[in-house]
């Protein structure tokens, strides 16, 4: 790992060996020895493309065996994490695609949450938020990828509704 402090090569191994891809930085502060120092081994991760900012506090690891540095990960899992796995729902050409209601591959995930609206780009992934009432979000359902993770997304009806809608 070319590039890399002694102290991000301890973080980044410490980190992939117990699994915590998805972390704050809270989880790194024992190899810190203030904010201050935090704060700047943090920023230098990003820099350096070993780590992915999801949002004000958490972050994504890049694996080791990314040896380009290159990485992808479900999209619904960024999703989740980006919303810290409250109050959002994926829904859209993303949410009609995940039950096989369209055969089109979808751009951009589409997520509807009461926090955050914009665009951003993690990991190739184009991420689209939507402000959205909290009587939408507790209409989702849950769903799982895997074992370990789990996502919120539209109910099938009502993809199908909308997905009349644009036609």
């Amino acid at each position: 790992m070319e590039g890399l402090s002694k102290k991000e090569i301890e973080i980044v191994a410490w980190l992939e060996f117990h699994e915590k891809y998805f972390f704050t930085s809270l989880d790194i502060e024992k190899f810190s020895k203030n904010k201050a120092q935090r704060y700047n081994i943090t920023k230098n991760l990003l820099k350096k493309k070993r780590i992915v900012k999801l949002n004000r506090t958490k972050y994504y690891l890049i694996p080791i065996k990314a040896k380009s540095g290159s990485w992808t990960v479900h999209p619904f899992i960024i999703a989740d994490e980006a919303c810290n796995s409250n109050e959002y729902f994926i829904g859209g050409w993303a949410a009609a695609n995940y039950w096989k209601l369209t055969d089109q591959i979808p751009m951009q995930i589409d997520v509807f949450t009461t926090k955050r609206q914009g665009k951003i780009k993690i990991l190739n992934t184009k991420i689209v938020f939507h402000r959205t009432t909290k009587k939408r979000i507790e209409q989702a359902v849950t769903k799982k990828i895997g074992s370990a993770y789990t996502f919120k997304i539209e109910k099938r009806q009502k993809s199908k509704k909308w997905l009349k809608s644009r036609s």
